[in-house]
């Protein structure tokens, strides 16, 4: 389920909203004051692929440790 932010057009609280596969706009009210109207918030997305992340190695000598240094 998609997690969408919004903003209350009454008190300008803002919310998370879990949504369903169906979910509809009417539904959606303000935890804080329980208005109906509200704005919808742009947000950046955020997932995971799953899987091992790779460690990057630091290397305080200013030397080229991970490997990538002829890409940059």
């Amino acid at each position: 389920m998609p997690i969408y932010d919004y903003r209350c057009d009454e008190c300008g609280k803002p919310y998370d909203v879990y949504h369903k596969v169906k979910e509809v706009a009417e539904d959606i009210v303000c935890p804080s004051c329980g208005s109906a109207r509200h704005t919808r918030l742009i947000s950046a997305p955020s997932f995971s692929m799953g899987g091992k992340q790779s460690e990057v190695p630091s290397c305080s000598d200013g030397s080229c440790c991970g490997g990538a240094c002829s890409l940059n």
